[in-house]
């Protein structure tokens, strides 16, 4: 399987945007579970959002912020975050073969892309 490499992290503040992007042609078309998760400082993992046969689940904590989409032609996993907060930053992670929300287990991960959102 191909690698997966998440971009598109960055700081911003308080009330900014980003949107994170990871390339998954093979896992998408494969009709794996894909999902975003993050880790912030001291903290344990935790499901962002995950993609599967039954829909789409946002983490309380993201609804109506965040967006997970995928390009035409099934070639990208996104994430729009949108009124990032301080609480969101954390490294943001891409995975494949995920389980449900909440928990945070998948067979496959990117490396992780770093946010920072300052107040």
């Amino acid at each position: 399987q191909a690698r997966l490499v998440e971009s598109g992290g960055g700081s911003v503040q308080a009330g900014g945007s980003l949107r994170l992007s990871c390339p998954a042609s093979t896992y998408i078309a494969s009709g794996y579970c894909m999902g975003w998760f993050r880790q912030a400082p001291g903290k344990e993992r935790e499901g962002v959002v995950v993609v599967n046969r039954d829909g789409t689940t946002y983490a309380d904590s993201v609804k109506g912020r965040f967006t997970v989409s995928q390009d035409n032609a099934g070639s990208a996993l996104y994430l729009q975050m949108n009124s990032l907060k301080p609480e969101d930053t954390a490294m943001y992670y891409c995975a494949a073969d995920c389980v449900s929300l909440p928990y945070n287990l998948a067979a496959y991960w990117g490396q992780g892309t770093q946010v920072t959102v300052s107040s």
